[in-house]
């Protein structure tokens, strides 16, 4: 495939985030929490904690972003880190009853804010964008693995 063939492809799929990104957090705000906040509140609702390293596989929150994240919402009393029991060198972070409160209250709505959107698709088009975006996904880690992989010492 051509450059020029990409291009709008691209343009596309950074555009869409974009606009998904903005509506998103439009909605975010009004529960007092920002972004990467509500990012780490909802993943870590209903589980038993994550420790550092599963939170920023999960989350679209960068390492260097995490730990400050996590400390606001400690200091917030919505999060909590604890000594992992299975690794003495991991610290998991849980929510707080108030916490859990907060996902409880704001998780659901927020998914019902965003639905009308996704549900300008019929249900055959939403069920090919997501197995086209997973294949896309797919590419580009197949291509980042083999691009971080060192070469093989000669």
């Amino acid at each position: 495939m051509s450059k020029c063939l990409v291009i709008p492809v691209l343009r596309e799929l950074v555009r869409c985030y974009q606009a998904f990104e903005r509506l998103s957090v439009s909605h975010i705000r009004e529960t007092g929490l920002t972004a990467p906040q509500f990012d780490i509140l909802v993943t870590l609702g209903n589980t038993d904690g994550m420790t550092f390293k599963e939170l920023g596989q999960r989350t679209l929150i960068t390492k260097g972003t995490l730990t400050g994240v996590v400390d606001r919402l400690e200091a917030r009393g919505l999060a909590r880190r604890e000594a992992s029991a299975k690794d003495g060198r991991s610290t998991v972070v849980r929510l707080t009853p108030e916490g859990e409160s907060l996902f409880s209250r704001v998780f659901e709505p927020h998914l019902a804010f965003l639905a009308p959107a996704f549900e300008t698709l019929p249900d055959a088009a939403r069920t090919d964008l997501e197995r086209h975006l997973r294949t896309l996904r797919g590419s580009f880690e197949t291509r980042l693995a083999a691009f971080e992989t060192p070469a093989e010492a000669a």
